[in-house]
């Protein structure tokens, strides 16, 4: 395992050379996401959210941390910058808020769908379904 840790550490440091990484949320160097802000975006669970006032019909919301500080800076590093390393931590904010949505809503799992095309479940959860193009026969769930 060691030498596995010692390569990645090698690959890292001549990618830095070429492309050199920091922080989406703090600005750290040599970090996509330094420990603090990986905390900061999945160290707690999601949670429901609602604005004031809230709108009549607003479906439940759940959001994986505060829109603020690490968090928005990583979001904004990946929307403006295009900073596609944080693909990976933002997806699995996103993947631990549409569960708790869907355990919200009385959803005991995915796995019909997922066998119907979409994603096999992981050792993070069940996988979320994702339609093939024109299989959608019912309402559609937008997430932006």
């Amino acid at each position: 395992m060691g030498t596995v840790v010692a390569v990645r550490e090698w690959w890292r440091d001549l990618t830095d050379l070429l492309l050199p990484a920091e922080c989406g949320g703090c600005g750290r160097a040599r970090s996509v996401l330094c420990p603090g802000c990986r905390t900061a975006l999945s160290g707690a669970p999601p949670r429901r959210v609602r604005p004031t006032p809230e709108p009549a019909g607003l479906p439940p919301v759940h959001a994986a941390a505060p829109y603020a500080d690490a968090v928005r800076a990583a979001l904004l590093a990946h929307k403006e910058r295009g900073v596609l390393a944080l693909t990976a931590p933002l997806g699995a904010a996103l993947a631990g808020a549409v569960r708790a949505g869907l355990r919200e809503a009385g959803a005991t799992t995915a796995e019909p769908a997922a066998r119907a095309g979409g994603r096999k479940d992981t050792a993070e959860g069940t996988g979320v379904p994702e339609p093939a193009a024109g299989d959608v026969r019912g309402p559609v769930l937008l997430v932006p």
